[in-house]
């Protein structure tokens, strides 16, 4: 357990200087970079992702993967902002969503536990079926009209300009990180996707543990959809494809491991913050956003190859040591 506690540590201590070197080169190359505005814009930017990639580190330390989350989040864009626009109070709404994105994280973790299907194959078909019911509740044209009241509960500016789901992620990061690392309930999902025959055999409910996992996963990517609901009045039923691989890049950069059993949130959010730093000082400096998808996948094999390194790094000291 000492192990991998101080493993996680380097590892965000290696991302948050990564971040800050990033930060350092493209100030470098346009002064514009370093600026208060900029700074809010790659706050507000690793904001979504962010929140879906922590909702993601729950689903890959259980040892499986979330592949519908961009799914999810389109259907409760789209569910919300109907219910919005009928009337329906924002409190009322928000409450509504995040029960959505549960539901539909469950649904996930009943394919997986109950239905024996790979994680990757689970929610590969998951993402189909609530991509097509995301165009089916809107007949493929955008939830428009957002009311006011809505959208200034999650997005109005506070102080330096910052918006409220600016907090709200910095809140959520720290509630997910105490039940990560101060429940019994992390600890075993650590214990599942660390080896779940062991778990087994101490007795824990791996089915249960899976589920909890997937419906947190389910209830923060929805959350990340009302608040792009919230940002720009509009409801997209097409919004949210290939924010999985967003937001499994956060996760792997920030030190989750990809086989399962280990990740924190911490790192997860420095992982988020480093991508929407990346994506933001490349756009500054002119290049093409097209890249930034060469960018994501080529930064997801890097973090990869980096934990298979340190772990067999941590082998070969163990083997000179004994």
């Amino acid at each position: 357990m000492k192990n991998r506690v101080s493993k996680s540590k380097l590892r965000e201590k290696n991302v948050l200087l990564a971040l800050l070197v990033t930060v350092v080169i493209f100030t470098i190359l346009n002064a514009s970079y370093f600026t208060v505005a900029n700074m809010v814009d790659i706050a507000k930017q690793a904001t979504i992702n962010g929140i879906i990639a922590i909702g993601m580190t729950f689903a890959i330390i259980s040892g499986g993967i979330d592949l519908s989350v961009g799914c999810t989040f389109a259907i409760a864009i789209v569910i919300v902002g109907k219910l919005t626009t009928i009337g329906i109070s924002p409190v009322v709404a928000l409450i509504l969503g995040l029960i959505i994105g549960i539901i539909l994280g469950y649904i996930n973790g009943i394919l997986v536990t109950k239905l024996n299907l790979q994680p990757f194959i689970a929610t590969l078909a998951t993402m189909s079926v609530y991509r097509g019911i995301a165009y089916v509740i809107t007949g493929g044209w955008p939830v428009l009209g957002i009311p006011d009241s809505f959208r200034k509960m999650l997005s109005a500016k506070l102080f330096l300009d910052i918006p409220v789901y600016v907090f709200i992620f910095i809140a959520v990061a720290v509630l997910t990180n105490i039940l990560l690392k101060r429940t019994r309930y992390g600890n075993y999902l650590t214990a599942v996707g660390d080896n779940e025959e062991a778990a087994k055999l101490a007795g824990l409910n791996i089915n249960k543990i899976k589920l909890v996992a997937y419906a947190v996963c389910g209830m923060c990517a929805a959350l990340a959809g009302m608040i792009m609901l919230a940002n720009l009045g509009t409801g997209e039923p097409a919004t949210g494809q290939g924010y999985e691989l967003d937001a499994i890049a956060a996760a792997a950069i920030g030190g989750t491991r990809m086989a399962g059993g280990r990740g924190t949130i911490l790192g997860t959010v420095i992982g988020a913050l480093f991508l929407a730093a990346l994506k933001i000082g490349l756009i500054i400096i002119g290049v093409s956003t097209f890249w930034q998808y060469v960018v994501t996948g080529v930064i997801i094999a890097i973090a990869a190859y980096l934990e298979i390194f340190q772990e067999q790094l941590t082998l070969k000291k163990s083997v000179k040591t004994a």
